[in-house]
């Protein structure tokens, strides 16, 4: 598989994630660690079907452990400093800063082999985290309290950019290992859920469609196709391209009839396609050279 083919699949993850936040609207009374662990059981689910289907379960038995324990606590690791994150700070500025890891993908994949980060990158990263800024919080605003609540969100972007780019070095492992990445993950938040929430089932037959479909997709498929672009595509666009998630989510909701359009958003579009296009043309002046 070509470079720009696997970008392309990585592509479909960030569209895949940007339904996320009306199918969890959708699915509402259900609290979030019993929502993680319907949705990855689901994902990982549908995994295995297609790793048994295919023969490629057989891939599975080389796999060490460590690996599995890597991909295991990036998926849950971020889901549940995510969710406590948004517990403890107001959800506008603890979202903002989970959402500092496509940066951090950007910066930090100058250090892989292979890879060089150049000016256009870091400028294209920056401007489409501030079309992010717009969507996910409408600014910061004040950032005196909860500090915990902001300190674990941090933590949470760290732990997402942390396993995207060890994925990176982890090219030789088949990607169909992520399903039992999920089903650990379904397990351990299970296991969250007992402890910490009161269980409560999707009150309607809508509740339950959305999600199925969390578990078909932000949830489950796009983890799969994810980890094809970040192992073999251009990480350095799709860590920029990724701010185009909240842009797409927001756009969905104003579709849905759940939030309403607005100049920021338009502002946001402009940031958020801008800087996709600066990490693009980083990317194809950093490859011309070595086609030469």
């Amino acid at each position: 598989m070509n470079r720009t083919k696997a970008t392309a699949i990585g592509f479909s993850a960030v569209a895949l994630w940007s339904s996320l936040a009306v199918l969890t609207v959708l699915s509402a009374p259900v609290p979030p660690f019993l929502l993680s662990a319907l949705t990855f059981s689901i994902g990982g689910a549908v995994g295995l079907i297609w790793l048994v289907a295919s023969g490629e379960i057989r891939r599975l038995r080389g796999v060490p452990f460590s690996t599995y324990a890597f991909g295991s606590a990036g998926l849950f690791g971020y889901h549940f400093l995510y969710f406590t994150a948004l517990r403890l700070a107001p959800p506008a500025e603890a979202g903002l800063i989970c959402y500092l890891w496509p940066l951090l993908i950007v910066l930090f994949s100058g250090l892989l082999p292979g890879e060089t980060l150049r000016a256009g990158h870091v400028a294209g990263a920056v401007l489409a985290f501030s079309g992010a800024a717009l969507i996910v919080a409408g600014g910061m605003g004040a950032m005196s309290g909860a500090i915990t609540g902001y300190a674990v969100a941090l933590v949470a972007a760290l732990t997402w950019s942390g396993y995207s780019l060890g994925s990176r070095r982890l090219d030789a492992v088949p990607t169909g290992a992520v399903a039992v990445y999920c089903l650990i993950t379904a397990a351990l938040s299970a296991l969250a859920h007992l402890a910490l929430e009161t269980t409560v089932w999707p009150d309607s037959g809508l509740g339950w469609a959305a999600v199925a479909a969390l578990g078909l997709g932000p949830v489950g498929i796009a983890f799969f196709t994810w980890d094809i672009g970040v192992k073999r595509g251009d990480i350095q666009l799709l860590g920029t391209a990724s701010y185009a998630a909240p842009l797409l989510s927001t756009l969905i909701l104003v579709a849905a009839g759940l939030a309403n359009a607005s100049v920021t958003l338009a502002l946001a579009a402009l940031l958020i396609t801008g800087g996709a296009v600066l990490a693009a043309r980083a990317g194809r002046q950093v490859r011309a050279p070595q086609g030469a």
